[in-house]
């Protein structure tokens, strides 16, 4: 019957409200306190939150100042020396970037920010300029822009020279000696090919070199070796060596002889005149497998290849001398340009055996199969030289 009170649950169930203190005691728990949640969490997220904007405030009013005052720049004029190298390739950002690691601007964007305003800028030039350290961009970009402030100087090397006659030029031309350059083709680090077996006659390329204050007798005489290099390679020397059955060092001394005998769109078939006395029958036309060039003698004996030569000269006994020994004579005689390493590789095809140049101020060059047609064009050699003070 309902009494009015709570069902009694019983000695065996505990309520939330109840604890057993002992046999058959119970007593009545105060209620419990619910924890208030943490606000750890929030007050994190509200610093991170206060962080973002205090940085981000304070970079977007940098930001925003610089774009209204512009690039960090000095005031100028400058002072001291800075030597400062424009390579290859370089572009304004480059160039920039190497003025600022040396102190010459304030900043790579001030000196991209004036190159932006001056056309003259995308003419800048290779090579070494001096500057200032602590620069107006302006200033130094005036400075690289005008060619005439290039620190350097050119050297041009004509095609047909000898080394002692390369060296020369260079010694002339440079602030170094005859005897540096001499020690400098003795270094393992010339880059001459294994097949040059270290001798440099016919690898010091003929072109236009550039020489730079930081330039070295060594290091003008790699750029020469390397100018070959480049092109031996567009003119595929050592795989065409292969297919002609020939050594690369043999199409060297074949372009050098092309070089010393030939002229112009003759060189290739002063090319194929060689080629033809090489794999030719020994006896054809009289020249028993003899090349008979005379620029090779006269490397033997120390002459330049333009010079003619006497009867007792032309004898001398050298192992340049093809008109005692077969085949091709054991180096190359002089430096061959371009055209001539590309004849060697490429040689025109025809039956000649013989040439002979009838005129000395046009090079007219007549080529012939048989010895008594090459005997007529000697004749009119002779009669040519008879009346004209070019012999």
């Amino acid at each position: 019957m309902d009494d009015g009170r709570a069902a009694d649950p019983g000695p065996d169930v505990e309520t939330d409200d109840d604890r057993l203190l002992g046999d058959d005691e119970w007593v009545t728990a105060p209620p419990r306190r619910r924890r208030a949640r943490s606000c750890l969490p929030v007050l994190l997220v509200l610093a991170v939150l206060g962080s973002v904007l205090w940085f981000g405030g304070r970079w977007a009013f940098e930001e925003l100042s610089t774009r209204l005052a512009g690039p960090e720049d000095f005031e100028g004029p400058g002072t001291g020396e800075v030597l400062v190298q424009v390579p290859e390739g370089a572009t304004s950002v480059d160039i920039g970037r190497d003025l600022k690691d040396q102190g010459v601007v304030a900043s790579v964007e001030a000196f991209t920010a004036a190159a932006r305003e001056d056309a003259a800028s995308v003419n800048i030039q290779v090579g070494f300029y001096e500057l200032q350290r602590e620069m107006r961009a302006e200033d130094a970009l005036a400075v690289l822009v005008d060619p005439d402030n290039l620190v350097q100087a050119t050297v041009t090397v004509p095609e047909g020279l000898q080394v002692r006659q390369v060296l020369g030029v260079l010694a002339e031309e440079t602030d170094f000696s005859r005897r540096q350059f001499a020690r400098a083709l003795r270094n393992p680090e010339l880059g001459l090919p294994d097949y040059a077996d270290g001798n440099a006659e016919g690898y010091l390329f003929p072109a236009t070199y550039t020489v730079g204050p930081r330039d070295t007798p060594l290091s003008i005489l790699q750029q020469m070796v390397g100018r070959w290099r480049q092109a031996a390679d567009d003119a595929g020397l050592e795989e065409r060596a292969e297919e002609l059955g020939k050594t690369p060092a043999e199409l060297m001394i074949i372009a050098s002889l092309v070089e010393a005998e030939g002229r112009g769109e003759d060189l290739p078939k002063v090319a194929r005149v060689i080629y033809n006395r090489l794999d030719g029958p020994g006896d054809k036309g009289g020249t028993n497998g003899l090349l008979q060039v005379d620029a090779a003698n006269a490397y033997g004996i120390g002459e330049s290849g333009n010079v003619a030569l006497s009867a007792e000269q032309l004898a001398e006994d050298t192992p340049y001398n093809t008109r005692l020994y077969p085949g091709l004579p054991p180096t190359p005689i002089e430096n061959p340009g371009e055209a001539a390493i590309a004849a060697a590789v490429q040689p025109a095809d025809g039956p000649w055996y013989y040439y002979v140049t009838v005129d000395l101020r046009t090079g007219e060059t007549r080529f012939s199969e048989t010895y008594e047609e090459f005997l007529e064009n000697r004749r009119v050699y002779q009669e040519y030289c008879e009346t004209s003070d070019a012999c």
